[in-house]
């Protein structure tokens, strides 16, 4: 059986996002005391807020009832599931890293679900503008790792391939104008 050379390297990527995602957000509930104080301004453009996001991305399903969590938490895992098979299929380091990443995220994302029945949110951007506020949804070190992974999954579908033939000639998939 041929093991794919990548695989370690989405699984460092998931690890060391799991846990900079989860060590994040303990410093953030048990040494800043976020829930307490609410907000810590860091920069004129970015604070530590703390929200308590009961949905997805951008609070969608937030209103799920008591089940929500563990049904989220159950599509979540469903989903890095299916991750673990495309990184065993994973075709560059690049992926791999970025799947890892992704997953990690969503790892993190379900720990706080089950422990908490929401995900601990508290990276707020934002900006003041003569147009007005523009201010991005306050989101975690899992959330920003899981648009890097997908950002970087888009990225890399955008290069072509060379692509190997049934007779192990190296054929350029890219056009030549």
């Amino acid at each position: 059986m041929n093991v794919n050379r990548f695989i370690p390297s989405g699984i460092v990527a998931a690890v060391a996002t799991l846990v900079a995602d989860q060590a994040s957000k303990w410093w953030i509930l048990n040494v800043a005391d976020l829930p307490d104080i609410r907000q810590i301004v860091l920069l004129p453009v970015l604070n530590f807020t703390m929200v308590w996001n009961h949905g997805v991305t951008f609070g969608l399903f937030n209103r799920l009832g008591d089940w929500g969590p563990i049904v989220l938490a159950a599509v979540s895992m469903a989903v890095v599931a299916a991750l673990g098979v495309w990184l065993s299929r994973a075709k560059s380091r690049l992926v791999a890293i970025a799947i890892g990443s992704i997953a990690g995220g969503a790892v993190g994302n379900v720990i706080d679900r089950l422990r908490f029945g929401a995900v601990v949110d508290f990276i707020h951007a934002h900006v003041n503008t003569p147009w007005g506020d523009l201010s991005w949804y306050v989101f975690n070190v899992g959330d920003a790792a899981i648009v890097c992974g997908v950002a970087a999954l888009v990225f890399d579908s955008q290069w072509p391939r060379n692509i190997v033939t049934g007779s192990g000639d190296m054929r350029d998939t890219s056009s030549r104008t």
